[in-house]
């Protein structure tokens, strides 16, 4: 456990192996959310959030629909040639 502290303006160092452990950067967007006890501090998204009826059907395609048992063997197999 690493400690640090809040100085006068509010500011907190976050310790170089945590920094460096998450590739955090000078200049590093982060969010900081109220968890009750405390504050997490995650690195802020570089897309906005979108809800999938905004992506949906937005790429072309060709070729006709696959199936479920057709988009499942597919994966199987990535799963498969991934970890071989």
């Amino acid at each position: 456990m690493k400690i640090t502290r809040l100085s006068s303006k509010g500011q907190v160092i976050i310790p170089k192996p945590l920094r460096m452990a998450h590739h955090w950067e000078a200049g590093q967007e982060l969010v900081a959310v109220d968890v009750g006890d405390g504050i997490l501090l995650k690195p802020k998204s570089p897309f906005a959030e979108t809800h999938i009826n905004e992506v949906a059907s937005c790429l072309k395609t060709t070729g006709s629909a696959k199936t479920l048992d057709a988009m499942e063997a597919a994966l199987a197999k990535g799963i498969r040639d991934t970890f071989k």
